[in-house]
């Protein structure tokens, strides 16, 4: 019927809004936007927002589905490596440098190996200078570690490798006296202060005789370059051991050992993708090792069991924290999965367990060491 069609046709036809709530609705959509847009502007919410929140109870999204994921960088894009002296140092620099002009990333080397400690003044101007770096950038040194942080300055990814520390000590005992392959001659320029009786000294008569130069503080070098600028860090002790214990877990990517370099390569590649892919095959190219023989220090020889001993004494904060960083560098291989690569350290850990539980103090003059006993403490020192 003609009710029915009509009916129908008005039930087709939208309502008609008021021009007036039509104006409102428009409005209050208007506002919604703008006061958004301050939200983000401002990087919080107008006032009128937070009565609004106050009004309606303290409950945020937060509270309900937990704080947001944080926004992670693609890679570190600022590296710090606080190179340890005679941890092999020359030779990850080496690699560095390949490394650089293939991944396109800034190398800054500083060659400064006798200002590890910095007053105030010149920590703040370092940190500055390493920040103004143009990033990604790599930046090496031998310094102890630097808090960028206490300073206000945005703290960089540290790395870092350490080494047995006898085989350390032996290491900058020959190297400051007769170089490396390089030469000798280059070495007796860098020293030229150096008397020929303390260049030829005995390293037996250094240690058990108690030189200066193999008694602390000068062997207690490794756990300042974690410890920090603090003058305590200098002193051998409990404090400055944990302290840089927990440098190493709060502010260190990766510190590997020496003993295993392949599996720290390796590692640094797998945590530092755009910085060292495809570091271990340079590491074994032909071409690299014609290089990285030329850094072997010449004319080391191993001390006597007797000098040994009291070294490893003087040396035991030393060995807490080189145990330490061991220790946390296998656990993080197993958690990344990481097949180990490297070939077994050429000493037996059964050794160096045996000579912590001998004696600290030099034995008697009159006593003689077995030829066994010798044997073993010219074999436990990796050679290179």
């Amino acid at each position: 019927s003609y009710s029915s069609k009509y009916s129908f046709l008005s039930s087709a036809v939208p309502p008609r809004f008021p021009v007036r709530g039509y104006g409102f609705c428009m409005a209050a959509l208007f506002c919604f936007c703008f006061l958004s847009l301050l939200f983000q502007l401002n990087g919080g919410p107008p006032k009128i927002l937070q009565d609004i929140r106050q009004y309606l109870g303290k409950s945020t999204y937060l509270d309900d589905h937990g704080p947001p994921t944080l926004k992670v960088l693609p890679f570190p894009s600022q590296v710090v490596y606080n190179r340890v002296g005679k941890c092999g140092s020359r030779t990850v620099v080496i690699l560095l440098r390949l490394l650089a002009e293939k991944h396109q990333f800034n190398l800054v080397s500083a060659d400064i190996h006798n200002k590890t400690r910095l007053t105030k003044h010149e920590q703040v101007d370092l940190m500055n200078n390493i920040s103004s770096i143009p990033q990604p950038f790599l930046f090496t040194r031998h310094v102890h570690f630097l808090n960028f942080t206490r300073f206000r300055i945005e703290q960089p990814v540290y790395i870092n490798i350490v080494r047995d520390p006898i085989n350390r000590f032996l290491s900058n005992y020959f190297f400051r006296r007769f170089g490396d392959w390089r030469g000798e001659q280059n070495h007796q320029i860098r020293t030229p202060g150096m008397k020929d009786d303390e260049r030829y000294l005995d390293i037996n008569v250094c240690i058990l005789e108690n030189y200066p130069e193999c008694s602390n503080p000068r062997v207690f070098y490794i756990i300042p370059y974690f410890c920090g600028q603090h003058p305590q860090c200098r002193e051998p002790g409990v404090w400055a051991l944990e302290r840089a214990k927990q440098n190493v877990l709060d502010n260190y990517l990766l510190v590997g050992i020496l003993e295993e370099l392949e599996d720290v390569l390796l590692m640094l590649e797998r945590l530092l993708p755009h910085y060292f892919t495809g570091v271990l095959n340079i590491y074994k190219s032909p071409d690299y090792k014609k290089m990285g023989n030329m850094t072997g220090t010449v004319r080391k020889h191993t001390p006597t069991l007797e000098a040994l001993q009291v070294l490893y004494h003087r040396m035991r904060y030393e060995y807490d924290f080189y145990n330490f960083i061991r220790d946390q560098f296998h656990l993080m291989k197993r958690k990344i999965g990481l097949k180990s690569v490297s070939q077994p350290p050429a000493y037996s850990p059964a050794f160096l367990r045996d000579l912590s539980r001998r004696t600290p103090e030099p034995l008697n003059e009159n006593e003689e060491l077995d030829t066994e006993d010798l044997e073993d403490a010219n074999s436990w020192l990796v050679k290179p």
